[in-house]
């Protein structure tokens, strides 16, 4: 017998609804019916809720199969998790280049770096600068802050490909007017986006 049928029928025995077992496990109901039904399976923590309610161990909750089938799904949460927070901090970081000497300010026959803050170039141009940075930013405090709701893969992996976009856009940006040290230092945090992206496919 397979999970889904075991908690339908441990859930039955009780006489519960699936909304009366969800408010025991402090779950959602479509969480319920989505194990029931097979269609997903529970994570470890709602596993250890569901032998501790029903009084059941987790090896007779679950076939072999299924515990490497969860153990895999633990394994990609837990990859997509970290995955996002390293990008969250590396996006964080766009906040230290509007304060770090990175900007190139002429003066007479010399060029004095300064932060964003004193760059003297034309307005429009500085206000794009603000935007690209504070947008990264942003997308990197959205970043880290799904890590604090259950159940959001899909909203992280759009995030990310929103953070890809907008660091490639950055950079040609910075590159094309003419700031070698920010253009760099964001290629660089790129490059580390990239090759965590790569390992990670290859897990």
């Amino acid at each position: 017998m397979e999970l889904g049928e075991k908690l339908q029928q441990l859930r039955k025995q009780n006489n519960w609804t699936q909304e009366q077992l969800a408010e025991q496990l402090y779950i959602s109901r479509t969480a319920v019916s989505k194990w029931e039904s097979g269609k997903g399976y529970p994570s470890i923590d709602s596993l250890k809720n569901i032998s501790a309610l029903f009084k059941i161990s987790i090896d007779d909750l679950l076939s072999g199969d299924e515990l490497v089938q969860l153990a895999t799904n633990e394994n990609k949460e837990n990859v997509e998790n970290i995955t996002g927070m390293i990008y969250g901090l590396l996006d964080l970081a766009a906040i230290a280049f509007i304060f770090l000497p990175f900007y190139g300010n002429p003066e007479g026959d010399y060029i004095r770096a300064v932060n964003l803050i004193d760059y003297k170039e034309v307005v429009g141009l500085k206000t794009i600068y603000y935007i690209l940075l504070l947008s990264l930013f942003g997308i990197g405090a959205a970043e880290l802050g799904l890590r604090f709701f259950e159940k959001t893969k899909s909203m992280g992996k759009v995030l990310r490909r929103l953070s890809v976009g907008m660091h490639i856009l950055a950079i040609l940006l910075f590159s094309m007017t003419r700031q070698p040290y920010l253009s760099t230092f964001l290629f660089i945090l790129f490059l580390m986006k990239g090759f965590i992206t790569l390992n990670n496919k290859k897990l």
